[in-house]
């Protein structure tokens, strides 16, 4: 899973991907600092394979892993190659969803590129620019399209759809917005548009108003109103005090969130907020060689989650032997046990794997 961080310069995207990575990105205060994108290879904090872990002593655990991109800022006029606009929209393409860091703090010492702090305008000018990039491809595709309907007339239905949604995108909405049955999804899918990728807005605050909460910042309350309209995902997060806890060690890191009142790091609510967005869930191998998290798409059946693994496990996929986490701890931690009390089931190719699942597969090439 690829994410990218993107915003208006100066609002924290540097440093938020500094917290999030530990990758030393450079952040300063002037536009374009992040001028290639910085790429930083996270794993995935899961309880169930660290517990995994110690009870197999494996010779490797590996745990599933998010790549967070750092896009440089961008402004006005990007879709027509304004400030590093063009390198912006080409490092969006390569993601799976997008971190949009939207400013909601006063600081006169850090510089805002139009002067005053507003968040509605500040997503207004990202989004703008995501959908008059998403038009020119759009436009291109339909030319393409209506001259092959002339002599194929079923591609008519596909002209109109893309006209629909060219009207979408030019009454200033996003085309995630955009409401389509599946098989009308799977068409606009093949047209790579920016303005449909999946979106989680980061509400970055002062440390302040973070731990004071959220709903007190009227900031907050202006990107909160615009997720609700586009039905996406919102979350507070200060990405200085999440550059804090990233300097301490583990043992430092809880005793401080405890200070502050907070249960998780805003690392780990960012990661649970992205498999949700994209509908992912984990599943789990184990055993002495390697302890192992998978991340797969919710309603995966078992082979293709085999397939993961390995082509050949799919090709030759004969059951999938499984056992929930929860059963394997009401087991008392103990395959051997799990399968006595009937905990460990066979499952077949239709089998639609769950999150959490410990899974042995058996196949034969």
């Amino acid at each position: 899973m690829k994410l990218g961080i993107i915003g208006l310069p100066n609002v924290g995207k540097s440093t938020l991907f500094n917290a999030l990575t530990k990758a030393g990105a450079e952040a300063a205060n002037y536009p374009f600092c992040t001028i290639d994108p910085n790429v930083g290879v996270v794993p995935v904090p899961d309880e169930r394979l660290t517990e995994l872990s110690r009870l197999y002593r494996p010779a490797k655990t590996t745990p599933a892993v998010i790549e967070f991109v750092d896009i440089a800022g961008l402004v006005r006029g990007a879709s027509k190659g304004e400030g590093l606009g063009n390198k912006f929209l080409a490092n969006i393409r390569e993601v799976d969803a997008v971190v949009h860091v939207v400013r909601c703090f006063e600081d006169e010492n850090v510089i805002h590129v139009d002067g005053t702090v507003d968040p509605a305008r500040d997503i207004e000018t990202v989004n703008l620019e995501l959908i008059l990039s998403d038009l020119e491809i759009l436009e291109r595709r339909i030319d393409k399209t209506r001259k092959a309907a002339k002599g194929d007339k079923s591609l008519e239905a596909e002209v109109a759809l893309l006209e629909r949604l060219k009207t979408h995108l030019e009454s200033g909405l996003p085309a995630r917005t955009f409401e389509t049955d599946e098989k009308e999804a799977a068409v606009i899918s093949t047209v790579a548009l920016l303005s449909a990728k999946p979106i989680i807005y980061a509400a970055n605050m002062s440390e302040k108003d973070f731990t004071e909460g959220a709903a007190k910042n009227p900031f907050y309350a202006e990107v909160a109103a615009v997720a609700e309209k586009e039905g996406a995902k919102i979350l507070p997060i200060s990405a200085k005090t999440e550059e804090e806890i990233a300097s301490l060690d583990e043992e430092d890191q809880l005793m401080f969130l405890e200070e502050l009142g907070v249960e998780e790091s805003g690392l780990d609510r960012l990661i649970k907020a992205s498999y949700e967005l994209l509908g992912l869930i984990s599943f789990l191998t184990s055993g002495k060689d390697e302890c192992r998290a998978w991340t797969i798409k919710k309603g995966t059946r078992a082979p293709q989650a085999a397939g993961v693994i390995h082509s050949d496990f799919e090709r030759g996929f004969i059951r999938a032997e499984v056992v929930s986490y929860k059963d394997f701890l009401a087991s008392g931690e103990s395959m051997v046990t799990a399968r006595e009390k009937g905990l460990v089931r066979s499952e077949g190719k239709e089998y639609v794997m769950q999150d959490g699942d410990i899974v042995l597969f058996r196949f034969n090439v």
